[in-house]
């Protein structure tokens, strides 16, 4: 039995004795940063850690809850939920900017503290490469501070409440219809550091102006680390009487693009939509603009204005008639009356009217229709190319308005049906 418990001893309970774990120390001078650069290393076997876990990692530390703040607690509403029901309709599950993430907030916030640390380095008399970088990068967020987190959570959550009510104000009311939810960081950002300024007329217009220069120059697709930063130390500086912001004056849109919006994938289709309903397209059966109340209560959305079916048994090729030039904001009830029949047959039924919908005079819905940037006799005599050209030549118009520019003559359409297939392998890619 002796020998029996020696060669156990030897061949099991001394390989534990002895085994060699592998061991990082890590002294108290080991900044936070290295130790949650070290932690997510080595954490290569259970959930990937993102920035926002990290960073509560840090301040936790400094016995700080992060996810407190975010999530709640005690019946207490947290940031989160606060961004849920920030203009939530009464009937809708979550408002406009339910989607913004923690380490969105915490982007927009680090945008603010590496700003202040350039300054104080300008103050300094650096300049160059001595000057630390305005960012909002995955490395900067690891490197925000605690006090920096409280000095500006509240005015950037302020940011984002008010981006909320910029995005209606552009009657863009759902999730499902944000030309860009990469975005919302920048105009939160800056809504934030201008304060009350942006309920100014000049400011706003330009504010606008900003906006839909990138939705329509595409410009928040990708890779938007560096415009975010761009966009949030220019844009303030263009409203105090500084240059037009690089995604304002760089930017062009090229008329033919037009032609190759099909899918909701694309920010520039969804813009189209919503600045159709800024600017007072009226349902062609009630005649009502598509303020909020009637955008959820009438169940608003994109629809065609020559309608598929017919569409397709005149030859017409969906990579032609499912151009947004094509389409436009009605209501469902709306849509069910249009059918699969030619324009001019559901309009005389809307003129005629039956016993759900009253008869409406021919002046008052060729008035319904222009407001769609819609020619009334193209749709009456059924002329699908002739509309189509003359109501790509009008949305360019209200492009052009939007952006405060002219647009580019464009490239073939072969050469756009690419960029249309790019942005949606990017789109699903990210």
């Amino acid at each position: 039995m002796r020998e029996q418990f020696r060669r156990f001893k030897r061949d099991v309970l001394e390989n534990f004795k002895y085994y060699r774990v592998p061991v990082i120390a890590l002294d108290r001078n080991t900044s936070k940063e290295a130790v949650c650069v070290v932690f997510e290393k080595v954490n290569t076997g259970g959930k990937p850690l993102d920035a926002f876990e990290l960073v509560t990692a840090m301040y936790a530390a400094d016995g700080h809850e992060l996810r407190k703040d975010w999530y709640g607690d005690d019946g207490q509403k947290g940031r989160q939920r606060r961004f849920v029901d920030a203009l939530r309709p009464a009937d809708s599950e979550a408002g406009i900017i339910a989607n913004v993430g923690n380490t969105d907030f915490l982007q927009a916030i680090s945008l603010f503290h590496t700003r202040e640390r350039r300054r104080d380095a300008e103050q300094a008399g650096k300049e160059g490469k001595e000057l630390p970088a305005v960012t909002g990068n995955r490395q900067a967020l690891l490197g925000l501070p605690l006090a920096a987190y409280k000095k500006y959570e509240k005015q950037v959550e302020g940011g984002f409440m008010k981006a909320a009510k910029f995005l209606h104000m552009q009657h863009i009311y759902r999730i499902y219809d944000l030309p860009y939810q990469s975005q919302i960081v920048p105009l939160a950002a800056i809504l934030a550091d201008i304060g009350d300024a942006w309920e100014h007329e000049a400011n706003r217009a330009k504010l606008v102006r900003w906006y839909w220069n990138g939705v329509f120059g595409e410009l928040y697709g990708s890779a938007v680390e560096t415009r975010i930063a761009r966009d949030f130390m220019e844009v303030p500086a263009w409203l105090q009487g500084g240059a037009e912001p690089s995604t304002v004056s760089e930017t062009i849109f090229r008329a033919d693009r037009l032609k190759t919006m099909r899918m909701r994938l694309s920010a520039a289709y969804k813009g189209v939509n919503a600045l159709l309903m800024k600017e007072g397209a009226q349902d062609f059966r009630s005649g009502q603009k598509f303020n909020q109340t009637v955008f959820f209560g009438e169940n608003v959305d994109i629809h065609h204005i020559f309608p598929q079916d017919w569409c397709k048994k005149q030859g017409i090729k969906p990579a032609v008639f499912d151009s947004i030039i094509n389409k436009t904001p009605l209501s469902f009830r709306t849509n069910r009356i249009i059918g699969g029949v030619a324009p001019s047959a559901y309009l005389a039924k809307l003129i005629k009217g039956d016993s759900t919908t009253p008869p409406i005079s021919p002046t008052k819905l060729d008035d319904y229709l222009r407001s769609h940037l819609a020619e009334p006799a193209k749709l009456h005599g059924d002329d699908f190319a002739g509309f189509m050209e003359d109501r790509q030549r009008q949305l360019l118009g209200l492009i052009e308005q939007a952006m405060g520019k002219a647009a580019y003559g464009g490239a073939s359409v072969e050469e756009d049906e690419d960029v249309e297939t790019r942005e949606a392998e990017m789109t699903i890619s990210a």
